[in-house]
């Protein structure tokens, strides 16, 4: 009898065990889908207007590499080829009044989108500025990112007929002529990266920047 008892208050201590963990499982469950359905729209970027060159599934790929201080801000379009045209000092114009990092999207005439986001705004420098933030990217053929190495700090360079990105080895990771048109792309030391582009040299189709303000 002794034995049926224990067996007993066994079986019951299972089936509350059971009930227990069942409960449990079904509250950790909805707080999960609650928090699956939440984070979207709290993270999601928003763009002050429709971007001419990235979709959006690549604008949120984008997005979850940018640096913290650029979350919660809506990207809105500072300069675009289509719009203000192929000049570089017009684009150097866009920046006077920019505090925060920009992101640079470029289509060559391939179809390709790449380019890089910049810690700090683009501008005419004596030699190369910029932090760790900077990173290339490239959506050629998949999306990747290429973060700083820390092999050296070669982020940005402006000159009033250039603009490039990265260094090392006597190449640019990513490198821009004054009329916006012509482009080079090599691997570089600053960032660890491939060519962005399917070839070395490539045309500039359109470019767009983007702050975060």
């Amino acid at each position: 009898r002794l034995w049926n008892v224990r067996r007993g208050r066994k079986a019951i201590n299972l089936k509350y065990s059971h009930q227990i963990t069942t409960k449990r499982e079904t509250n950790a469950k909805q707080g999960t889908d609650i928090k699956a359905e939440a984070e979207p729209d709290s993270l999601r970027p928003n763009l002050s207007e429709p971007s001419e060159l990235l979709q959006y599934d690549q604008v949120e790929k984008l997005a979850k590499h940018l640096p913290p201080r650029t979350v919660g801000y809506p990207w809105t379009l500072i300069y675009s080829t289509s719009r203000h045209g192929m000049s570089i000092k017009t684009l150097y114009r866009s920046m006077v009044e920019q505090e925060t990092p920009v992101l640079m999207a470029i289509k060559d005439s391939d179809g390709q989108i790449f380019g890089a986001l910049s810690s700090d705004p683009f501008k005419v420098s004596d030699g190369f500025y910029g932090t760790g933030e900077t990173f290339l990217f490239t959506f050629c053929p998949e999306f990747e990112v290429f973060k700083w190495t820390g092999d050296n700090m070669f982020f940005v360079k402006g000159d009033t007929d250039s603009l490039a990105f990265g260094g090392g080895g006597g190449e640019f990771g990513l490198w821009l002529d004054g009329d916006l048109y012509h482009g080079r792309s090599h691997a570089c030391k600053t960032f660890g990266n491939r060519t962005l582009s399917k070839k070395e040299d490539f045309f500039v189709q359109d470019i767009e920047i983007w702050a975060f303000e």
